[in-house]
């Protein structure tokens, strides 16, 4: 019995290090996605979006992903969505728990400034995507909204000529995105048209708002010769609008944001030039980038600002992709 005893102990004693070398060895299924084996030799990197609200951001989360699989062999990345700043907040900590070295963060809303600033503090490096916010030390990657709008203008003038009557749909409710948009807009035109005649209505990014809004504008406007709208969706619903209602005045209709549908829609619409300012969701692949740059030492701009590209009919095929959920 002693002898069977004394046996037993030497078997267990002999598998102590191969039992700890299996649990080294093992892997982890982060929140979002994993990009394969958490060695350690890897750059954690965690990448903060808002839950789905609009297409666009919805695609935020797409290309952000896309991205982080394509730099596997260097990164090892989690990916949270919320939906407000006190959900976010919690996912910033996560984060930090789970050892992230740089975040990419959407920071739709107000109040992050202090979770952001409480991670550079920690030492971990924050690429904001698209939004401003009063923190030093961040790096920021986005569009540009004012040269969307001087884009916009150009491309109308371009279509119908230095006089005529444009409708221009702001969203108030997208502060200063819409400001600047419209801001470069009416800003060029004064400069390349004066003899433009504008006028300036209220709606939102959506397109039942664009559809119910510009159905409105149709009633009473005669004569429209452009539609300066700021965002693909709203401009879904214009073109609604102006197919239900039988009008034949309008000759081109401005978009923004880069929706595959939208895209789509441009070749069937032939006597309507359909435009979109591309403030791509796609950007914010740039921004997984500048994390990984900034981690590797490598100089980076503090801010990185992405030149507006313009898709119409001529050219919308290059920028089809079937997986975008955009």
């Amino acid at each position: 019995m002693k002898k069977a005893l004394k046996l037993f102990v030497l078997l267990v004693l002999a598998m102590i290090p191969i039992l700890s070398a299996c649990g080294s060895d093992q892997t982890g299924g982060e929140t979002g996605g994993d990009s394969g084996d958490n060695s350690g030799d890897k750059y954690k990197i965690g990448i903060l979006a808002p839950a789905v609200t609009h297409g666009w951001v919805a695609a935020v989360a797409y290309h952000a992903e896309a991205r982080a699989k394509e730099l596997s062999d260097e990164i090892d990345y989690q990916i949270q969505t919320s939906s407000n700043a006190q959900e976010m907040t919690a996912q910033l900590d996560d984060l930090m728990t789970w050892g992230a070295d740089a975040i990419v963060a959407f920071p739709q809303w107000e109040g992050m400034e202090v979770p952001i600033q409480r991670a550079l503090d920690e030492g971990i490096e924050v690429v904001n995507f698209d939004i401003v916010i009063d923190v030093d030390g961040v790096y920021r990657v986005a569009g540009d909204n004012y040269d969307m709008g001087v884009q916009g203008a150009n491309y109308i003038v371009d279509k119908i000529g230095t006089e005529g009557n444009v409708v221009i749909l702001e969203v108030p409710s997208a502060g200063s995105v819409s400001e600047l948009r419209k801001q470069g807009f009416v800003e060029t035109i004064e400069e390349i048209a004066p003899d433009m005649n504008l006028q300036t209505y209220a709606t939102q990014f959506t397109r039942e708002d664009g559809l119910k809004d510009f159905a409105d504008i149709l009633t009473s406007n005669d004569k429209i010769d452009a539609v300066y709208s700021m965002d693909d969706e709203t401009s879904i619903g214009v073109l609604q609008a102006i197919r239900e209602a039988g009008r034949t005045d309008i000759k081109v209709v401005t978009g923004g944001g880069g929706m595959q549908e939208y895209f789509n829609m441009m070749p069937e619409n032939e006597d309507i030039w359909i435009q979109s300012a591309l403030y791509s969701p796609a950007m914010v692949k740039d921004a997984v980038d500048v994390a990984l740059k900034v981690l590797k030492g490598e100089e980076v701009e503090k801010e990185t600002i992405i030149p507006t590209t313009i898709v119409d009919r001529e050219n919308y095929q290059e920028f089809l992709d079937e997986g975008s959920p955009y």
